[in-house]
């Protein structure tokens, strides 16, 4: 089943298009073509998806 593009955003490190798949939600990560770089997104709408950084995961050693 063929993955489903209703919007782009721009890569906030390289600028390159990010997909952004059909009924994404607030939370969810996405992922740069180019770089490889993952953003989250942080306001999902009928107007559009806006996105930031995604944090990185850190090791839990237990503590």
């Amino acid at each position: 089943m063929p993955t489903i593009v209703t919007a782009t955003v721009a890569c906030l490190v390289c600028d390159s298009a990010v997909d952004v798949e059909s009924g994404s939600e607030k939370g969810e990560i996405v992922e740069c073509g180019t770089c490889g770089q993952e953003h989250e997104l942080t306001n999902a709408s009928e107007s559009g998806y806006e996105v930031s950084l995604a944090p990185e995961v850190e090791e839990d050693w237990g503590e």
